[in-house]
Order: C-alpha cells, then sequence, then structure tokens
C-alpha cells in the first residue's frame, strides 16, 4: 500500500469520526474559551484579560489552566462567522485533527512496520474521539505537539520550533517537548545546535509570554494559576493520588484492552515474568478495593503499559517523561491529559501484537469510541433543549442559572444570568439549577416548577451523579467510563419565593433555605451570618442566639436589619449570649446580619469560624 492511499484512508477516517458530530453542543469548559474568543474582539492581544463566573464566583481568567491559543483560534472563528454557531465552528475544527492525524502517520512511517496500523489505533484512542468534538484546548495543543515532533524527527528544525511554541500556547504541559525532544537527539546521537536549540522553543515561548502578560498587564499568569489552585486546595496529596491511579486506568484504555491482553499473553511466556506479577498484584489490589471488572482490568493494562515501556528507544521515552510530568502537574486524572502519549503508545503496540488482533481491537475500541461520544453528545443536548425552552420566559423576567458548562452558555446565549454565591433573588424570579454541573445554594426560598430529566438512550456515562466515571475527573471513582441508563442530571426550574419564617434555627433544614451566606451545616459561622426573614408586620424585637467556643477569638458582635446596625455589644468570656433590639420593619421580607471581630482557623478545616450560631430572628 502506497503513502498516498494511507493518506487517502487516515483523512477519510478522521472525516468519518467528526462529520456526524458538527452539531456538537457546546459542552463542558467550551464556555470558559468561548468567553475569551469573545473578548478577543475587544482586546486581540489579550483575550484572557476577562472574567468569567465559576461556582458562584467571578474568576479572572488570567488564571485560567491553559494559555491564550484556543481562545485566538476562536475569537478568529468568531470574527469570521460573526456568532458562535457549533457546525462551522467544528468543522474549521477537523483541520486541527487532521494535523494530529497525519502527523501521527509521519511518526509512524518513521517507527513502525505497520505504519496504518499504528495510526489506525491512534484516530480510535477515546479521548481523541470524544474530545476532538469540543472547543476545549485539548486537540489544538495536540495538533501542535504532533507536529512538533513529527517535525524534530524529519530534521526540520526551525518548522518544529515554531509548532512547539503554538503547542505551550494552548497547553502548559507542552514544556515536555524539551526533555522527550532531547531524548530523541540522545538516542540518535545528533549534536547539531539548531536541533538542541529548537527543542527549548516551548519554554522560551511560555517565558516570553508570561513575561509580556506581566508587563502589559501587572499580573503574572502563573501566579494568578497557582493562587486559584491553592485557594481551591486542588494540589492536596489526596487529588494527586486519585490522579495516578486514574491516569493509570485510562492508560489502559489508549487501544483497546482486547490488543493489550492479547500482547500480554504474547510477551509474558513465563508467570514469573515481572511485569506480569506486577500488574496481577495491582489487579488485586483494584479488584479489592472494587470489584468491577472495568476498573481491575483496564488498571492492569495500564500497569503492564506503564512498564513495557521501561526499555531503550525514544518512543519509550517519550511515554515515561510525558507520564511522569503529568503525574506531578495534573490533579483530576482526565483520560484527555494523556493524549500526548497515545501515538508512542499506538506505535509500540502495533509494532508488538498481533495484526489481526490489533485490526479487531480497533474495530472494537473505535465503535466504543463512538458510542461515548454520541451519549456525550446526548448529555450535552439535553441542555441545550432545555434552554431553547426557557427563551420565552427569558425574555419576560429575569433568569439566574446555577449550573457550570454547556447549560450556562445556552442560558446565557438567550440573556440568563449567572448566579453568584449569596446573591439576593427577587421574588418572582426563575432559578434553573443542574444538580450535575456544579450548583451553588440559592440563598432564597424557591419554589419548583418544572424538573427536566437529562438521560441519554445510550448506556454509558462519562460522568454522572454516581461519580464512578472517572474519564473527566477522577473526584470520586476509577472507572474510565460508567456502563448506566441511569438520569444523569435533574435540570429543576424553580421561582423565588417569599421567605415563609421569621425565626431562622440551623438547626432546622426548613430554616436553612433562608440562610443567605456565612452560617455552615455545623452551625459555625464566618465573619458575617446573613439570613433572610419574613417580617413580623410590626415592632418587634430582632434576636441573634450564640455561643462563643473557647477556642474562638470572637469578643465582639453587632446585629444588623438591613444595612442598619440595631445591636452590638463586646462580650468578657466565652459562653452563651444573646443580642436584641426593637424593630420595625417595613418590607416584608428582610435580611438580618450578625457579625464578630474576628475568625480563626482549626486545621485542617480551611474555613474561616467565627462563632457558633443558635438562631435569628424575630421572637
Amino acid at each position: 500500500m502506497s503513502l498516498r492511499v494511507r493518506v487517502v484512508l487516515v483523512i477519510a477516517l478522521v472525516l468519518a469520526i467528526r462529520l456526524p458530530f458538527l452539531n456538537q453542543p457546546i459542552q463542558g469548559d467550551d464556555v470558559y474559551y468561548l468567553a475569551g474568543a469573545e473578548h478577543a474582539q475587544i482586546e486581540p492581544l489579550h483575550p484572557n484579560h476577562t472574567t468569567y463566573a465559576f461556582m458562584g464566583e467571578m474568576m479572572d481568567m488570567r488564571g485560567h489552566p491553559h494559555p491564550p491559543l484556543d481562545p485566538w483560534i476562536l475569537g478568529g472563528l468568531l470574527a469570521v462567522v460573526g456568532d458562535i454557531r457549533e457546525v462551522p465552528f467544528h468543522f474549521a475544527y477537523i483541520a486541527l485533527s487532521l494535523i494530529a492525524a497525519l502527523s501521527m502517520l509521519s511518526l509512524a512511517e518513521r517507527y513502525s512496520s505497520r505504519p496504518l496500523l499504528a495510526t489506525l489505533l491512534f484516530c480510535a484512542v477515546p479521548a481523541f474521539v470524544i474530545n476532538g468534538n469540543s472547543f476545549e484546548a485539548d486537540l489544538p495543543f495536540l495538533a501542535f505537539w504532533m507536529l512538533s515532533i513529527a517535525l524534530f524527527v524529519r530534521a526540520q528544525y526551525v518548522a518544529s520550533a515554531i509548532a512547539g511554541g503554538l503547542a505551550v500556547l494552548g497547553a502548559y504541559q507542552a514544556v515536555f517537548l524539551t526533555p522527550i525532544l532531547a531524548a530523541y537527539l540522545l538516542y540518535e546521537k545528533r549534536r547539531e545546535i539548531t536541533a538542541w536549540a529548537a527543542t527549548l522553543a516551548a519554554p522560551v515561548v511560555l517565558v516570553t509570554w508570561q513575561t509580556w502578560e506581566r508587563l502589559t498587564s501587572g499580573a503574572l499568569p502563573a501566579t494568578v494559576l497557582a493562587g486559584y489552585l491553592n485557594s481551591y486546595g486542588l494540589e492536596a496529596l489526596q487529588n494527586k493520588l486519585r490522579n495516578a491511579v486514574a491516569l493509570i486506568v485510562h492508560l489502559g484504555w489508549i487501544v483497546c484492552p482486547l490488543i493489550v491482553i492479547t500482547l500480554i499473553a504474547r510477551q509474558s511466556r513465563k508467570m514469573t515474568d515481572w511485569r506480569l506479577l506486577a500488574a496481577a498484584v495491582c489487579a488485586l489490589a483494584a479488584a479489592i478495593y472494587d470489584p468491577n471488572p472495568l476498573f481491575w482490568m483496564t488498571l492492569a493494562c495500564g500497569v503492564w503499559l506503564l512498564l513495557f515501556c521501561f526499555r531503550r528507544g525514544f518512543l519509550a521515552a517519550w511515554v515515561l517523561i510525558f507520564f511522569a510530568g503529568a503525574l506531578v502537574i495534573f490533579f483530576a486524572g482526565s483520560a484527555r491529559y494523556l493524549l500526548p502519549v497515545a501515538a508512542p503508545i499506538a506505535i509500540l503496540v502495533a509494532n508488538e501484537a498481533n495484526p489481526r488482533i490489533s485490526y479487531a481491537g480497533f474495530g472494537i475500541g473505535l465503535a466504543l469510541a463512538l458510542a461515548l461520544a454520541a451519549a456525550n453528545y446526548q448529555h450535552w443536548d439535553g441542555y441545550r433543549r432545555v434552554a431553547q425552552s426557557l427563551s420565552k420566559e427569558v425574555s419576560q423576567k429575569r433568569v439566574w442559572i446555577n449550573a457550570e458548562w454547556g447549560l450556562q452558555y445556552y442560558l446565557e446565549s438567550e440573556g440568563a444570568l449567572a448566579l453568584l454565591k449569596d446573591h439576593p433573588i427577587r421574588t418572582g424570579d426563575l432559578v434553573v439549577t443542574s444538580s450535575l454541573a456544579l450548583p451553588v445554594r440559592v440563598a432564597t426560598p424557591v419554589a419548583l416548577l418544572q424538573d427536566v430529566e437529562i438521560r441519554p438512550s445510550l448506556p454509558f456515562r462519562l460522568i454522572s451523579p454516581s461519580g464512578r466515571s472517572a474519564y473527566s475527573t477522577a473526584a470520586a471513582g476509577f472507572l474510565p467510563f460508567e456502563v448506566s441508563t441511569a438520569t444523569l442530571d435533574h435540570v429543576r426550574i424553580e421561582t423565588a419565593a417569599e421567605p415563609s419564617l421569621t425565626f431562622v434555627n440551623p438547626k432546622n433544614a426548613a430554616s436553612m433555605t433562608q440562610v443567605v451566606r456565612g452560617i455552615y451545616p455545623d452551625n459555625w459561622s464566618a465573619k458575617e451570618a446573613v439570613v433572610l426573614l419574613k417580617s413580623p408586620g410590626s415592632h418587634a424585637t430582632l434576636r441573634a442566639n450564640f455561643f462563643i467556643p473557647p477556642n474562638a477569638p470572637a469578643r465582639a458582635a453587632k446585629l444588623m436589619l438591613g444595612s442598619e446596625v440595631v445591636a452590638s455589644k463586646t462580650f468578657p468570656a466565652p459562653g452563651a449570649y444573646e443580642l436584641s433590639a426593637d424593630v420595625d420593619p417595613k418590607e416584608t421580607s428582610i435580611t438580618a446580619t450578625l457579625e464578630v471581630d474576628k475568625t480563626f482557623r482549626a486545621p485542617p478545616d480551611i474555613r474561616d469560624l467565627g462563632i457558633v450560631v443558635l438562631g435569628i430572628g424575630f421572637r
């Protein structure tokens, strides 16, 4: 088979897996990259100099975990098309899939006796099939990552350096190009100065961009990002350990496990083979933790593949260098994190495995990847349909979005507003809440109008309320995906109602719906505890009952009705106390605030704690 035929077949395959998903809905973190694209129309050189709502807070996009390449690409498409439209945007992104696939073919021609098979295995990787249909940074990064390495291997060092610079503007992890390309030069025993200089392209471009941002905006993006990572505790040891397990699981599904299992049988001719023993021990431990065969089987395959790469050669070094880096820098254990090592693994497996089994595994793997992509499509399309059904309501009243991801994008497109933490909501406003998409607590009593069920017809889940799938995050599970027909999400459409209680008792679940902010489920307060109260309708006594524990430094407190201080006092020692004042509220509902002078932290608890609130309201 000639090279030209192989190129045509690869292009045909890419088109076959992309064209059916041209109308793929906005999904996942697409909304944040599109926010950067919209800002690029104002500041083309600084698309990340904007803010976006995330989990009820306004975030500085300079701290986004990806540099601006993807917003630049999306911003260019937006300028050409005139609006964000799924079909033309996805059609344009096919070019990035082609760059990645043809770069893979180029590498396979150099390192494999079965280049077409290796490239087919690469194109069937679930993360490539699924995440290639999103507008997140993974596909642009992968395209230029692959192009940089393919050009470097062909000794086109200047072009490789340019591609490497673009890759690092797509994702910080492109800095691993430097040790990977350096390993290639060492194995090939090449000493050209131009080649060694080209290995530094990614870090040089990254430092240049960071410096330019610091000079032009006064902030270093890496510093802003580090601040967010620290604030949310994302780099905690527990997250790192879960990330490591999930990445090994995803490694075992880069190629169809059927191929890996047959390769294990072919390579491990003795039961005492150390790689086989290690995989078996890990499989046994995993089965004790979770007997689901999808977990322990893929974990064993991942362990064996990782150990399989402990050998000489550039491709093995590529896998080990990037995987080691992924353990250090990532925390969520997402399948897409390993896309940069899909190429060398596909080549190594294609070279060693039985060709017939490999082609069968390719067919099975591609069919499964497309089924997962279809289930993913149905998930996000459910949100698009919900937003379209609310277009009339959005035009007539205020609608608040208590969700992230695609639901946020489509509702904002209709004119709804992102709900921020502790934001007051007027009676009659609508609140659209997703039980799955990171909702925040609504600080206003609400009444349910409609509950929309999101349930893909295909029995696969990449994300779900159970959290067992680690495809996007390993926060609660380690399965590469979940086999389930359960409801994926409930989207509740609710209307804000008047408060019904004149006194809020934190021990009463019904009362907690009227807590605006600052009272935790265990009754501890923050510096301010704010509640919404039903007015008694005439003169009444507003009271705040609380307890100052011995370990709390707070000694002074004040009680406010609305913005007016109605009582304040300093207390001599820990104990149970009350603040009260006679008031004459005019509104039908009003906020009351209990504020203390000092807070403290009790590690490992990271909350700022004030006092223990026993009740606030009219008696």
